[in-house]
């Protein structure tokens, strides 16, 4: 069963507004690994695209965060969802806080 991230560091007594800032920083300066690893970024976007394609030739339903049309807002959002085959099963649309 799952859990909410916040209920789940509340319960550990961890502090929350050092989780959000690790987040942000790791998302902020992913790019930066890359490149430092790599020499360039479109190693970055290859990796993805070879993983999107072997979810769907494989059929794994996995769930990843990956854009696609949303008919309840009338735009096209990266969210949680199954992909397959098929390609987007279902959107797993997380609860959000106030903040």
């Amino acid at each position: 069963m799952g859990a909410r991230v916040l209920e789940a560091l509340a319960e550990h007594d961890l502090p929350i507004e050092d989780f959000r800032r690790s987040i942000e920083r790791d998302v902020r300066y992913a790019n930066i690994a890359i490149i430092e690893g790599n020499g360039a970024s479109q190693y970055g976007i290859g990796m993805v695209s070879a993983r999107i394609a072997e979810i769907v030739l494989r059929d794994e339903r996995a769930v990843i965060p990956i854009g696609c049309y949303n008919p309840a807002y009338g735009v096209t959002l990266s969210l949680p969802a199954i992909v397959g085959r098929r390609g987007v099963v279902r959107v797993l649309e997380p609860a959000m806080s106030a903040d």
